[in-house]
């Protein structure tokens, strides 16, 4: 809307003068300060936003870090079983006499004037 003519003339004096640049100074004043806290507003939104994507990053790595560790926790835990497992064959296999019953049960290794028949486990068919 169109500003209504003021009846009223406005006095010239070093008062008004001084009065109106201060009231000016007052406007740019309070104009730059809303210009600072828009700036400081927008840049602590960039900032907010960044640290929330940086915290959602971090959380997927730790998400996959946590999943990583756990498959290597069972991996090491199959492992040892099977370190244990060949331990105890190493032992197994450095008493001779376990030697010996493994050569003839699997390789038909006999004694002197010992004769081997091999038994099989089906049913005769007649």
């Amino acid at each position: 809307m169109a500003r209504k003519k003021r009846n009223v003339t406005k006095m010239e004096s070093s008062y008004t003068r001084q009065y109106d640049a201060y009231t000016e100074r007052q406007r740019k004043k309070q104009k730059r300060l809303f210009r600072r806290l828009i700036l400081f507003a927008a840049f602590a939104v960039v900032l907010l936003g960044l640290m929330v994507g940086y915290h959602i990053h971090q959380r997927d790595v730790y998400a996959s870090k946590q999943t990583e560790y756990e498959e290597k926790q069972e991996e090491l835990a199959s492992l040892k079983k099977k370190e244990e497992d060949l331990k105890e064959e190493i032992e197994l296999l450095n008493d001779k006499s376990y030697v010996l019953e493994i050569a003839r049960t699997n390789y038909f290794y006999s004694k002197d004037g010992e004769t081997i028949f091999k038994i099989t486990e089906e049913e005769p068919s007649y």
